[in-house]
């Protein structure tokens, strides 16, 4: 018996991966954008001026989801790789990325730090390319799982850049709390 394990088993080693991963990544990432106060509710985001391509807010809480699982489908195919060179990098690279993508709705919904976000979300596309790159040494289907969310941190990255522009003193932007009428 020349194998170790037989297709049967990495393919359940593979679903075991990514029915860990999946659900992990999306419950962080609902936690990261539930905590910050992120989306169309958020007072602050609905005074600042938006650019002429932004989506509507339902679009956000379609497309995250979606790229979730592309992306944790592709980190379990890396994780599942065992012995593959590379692995080690590529793993380190995606964590860093997702930590700081994690990281980006507390910062700009939570702390209106517009501009410290925009930085931010540059480091996350250029970290997630590379992570991509690495991947795509592994497992080329994993890298192009990544594809997807590549594209939309770049549209996400125009569309932080021009809120920025178009709101240069959101960081300072005052917003009253509602007030209770008495009647």
């Amino acid at each position: 018996m020349n194998q170790l394990a037989s297709s049967s088993q990495l393919r359940m080693s593979l679903l075991r991966w990514s029915l860990f991963v999946i659900p992990t990544i999306m419950l962080l990432g609902f936690l990261s954008g539930t905590v910050s106060g992120s989306g169309e509710e958020n007072a602050w985001y609905q005074e600042l001026v938006k650019p002429e391509i932004q989506p509507p807010g339902w679009v956000f809480g379609v497309v995250w989801p979606i790229l979730y699982l592309l992306i944790g489908l592709a980190f379990a195919m890396i994780l599942h790789a065992r012995g593959a060179k590379g692995r080690g990098l590529a793993i380190g690279l995606f964590l860093a990325q997702l930590l700081l993508n994690f990281a980006w709705s507390p910062l700009f919904f939570g702390q209106h730090q517009v501009t410290t976000a925009f930085y931010l979300i540059l480091a996350i596309l250029f970290i997630a390319i590379a992570a991509t790159f690495a991947f795509g040494r592994i497992r080329k289907a994993a890298a192009w799982l990544m594809v997807p969310y590549l594209a939309w941190l770049s549209f996400a990255s125009i569309l932080n850049f021009q809120i920025d522009r178009l709101n240069p003193d959101a960081e300072g932007l005052y917003v009253p709390a509602a007030s209770a009428q008495i009647g």
